[in-house]
């Protein structure tokens, strides 16, 4: 039952979107160990809460798609009664660990699970632009991360906020190029075109994918970290951008699988790299005043 609930919560999604919010909560200068605690658990609760609300909502589109079609729902591995039981329990006791912390993480994780739930999981059926909607909550985790602590919604948590939305579109494009085939046996296009699988859409792929070059520096340009960030953006960001050149050229599948993965690897390490290097920043001016 444990795996069945594993993937009925997308475990490994769960994993990530926390490690997005500990970033965000470093890097903000967080360094409680129970508020860390709290917001891993609580953030995964929540974040787990919205995977399985979503596979409700999409119990029988589920069926239509072979990704889809072995979850616990559409397989019959697990009772609807059971599934909502568990989104409950993950979802008030998520939010509450999360209110532990302060109020505005309670608010946040709730306004991601219901924008998630509620905004972009029905409107994917319906337009291409579920992808913009479903943007908003899936930037959450580090302004989530930054304001448990600090308490205030602030322009740093907002910049984390801006990065992390910007990435989502050459991420989710990729994964919807890959899918392509199979999302339209359930009616889902959510290619930035309406020609799906093109130029046009892999030419905007190719925007964002570019726009996170200077917007992944911002970190950078205010002061807040050093040249390390510079460098390990620039790099990462140009690699990020070549895969996304390669899927423009080619528009094959196999170059579309590697900038998904490739999406995958950027963001932590750049999250993660803003964290590190802040600290070794602040060092090093610290060092000069001495």
């Amino acid at each position: 039952m444990l795996k069945k609930i594993l993937v009925f919560t997308k475990f490994r999604l769960s994993f990530l979107v926390v490690l997005s919010a500990l970033s965000g909560y470093l890097f903000a200068g967080g360094s409680d160990l129970i508020e860390v605690t709290l917001l891993m658990i609580g953030g995964s609760f929540v974040t787990a809460a919205s995977n399985g609300a979503n596979q409700i909502w999409e119990k029988d589109i589920d069926k239509l798609m072979a990704r889809t079609a072995n979850r616990p729902l559409p397989m019959g591995d697990m009772s609807l009664r059971f599934a909502y039981l568990a989104v409950s329990f993950l979802l008030v006791i998520g939010t509450l660990l999360l209110y532990k912390i302060n109020l505005k993480c309670a608010l946040l994780g709730l306004g991601a699970f219901i924008s998630y739930v509620f905004m972009y999981t029905p409107m994917k059926a319906k337009s291409p632009w579920a992808v913009f909607v479903g943007a908003f909550p899936g930037a959450i985790p580090p302004f989530l991360g930054a304001i448990a602590a600090t308490n205030a919604f602030g322009f740093l948590p907002g910049v984390l906020f801006f990065v992390q939305f910007t990435w989502q579109f050459p991420h989710f494009w990729a994964i919807a190029w890959v899918t392509h085939d199979d999302y339209a046996k359930a009616g889902y296009h959510l290619l930035p075109s309406a020609q799906g699988k093109s130029k046009q859409s892999a030419f905007q792929i190719l925007l964002y994918s570019f726009a996170l070059i200077p917007f992944s520096l911002i970190p950078w340009l205010l002061d807040w970290t050093g040249n390390t960030t510079f460098v390990v953006a620039a790099l990462m960001g140009t690699m990020f951008f070549i895969y996304a050149y390669k899927l423009f050229l080619s528009q094959e599948d196999a170059d579309a699988r590697k900038l998904m993965f490739a999406s995958f690897v950027y963001l932590p390490i750049i999250q993660f790299t803003y964290v590190f290097d802040k600290a070794e920043h602040i060092k090093i001016l610290s060092d000069g005043f001495i």
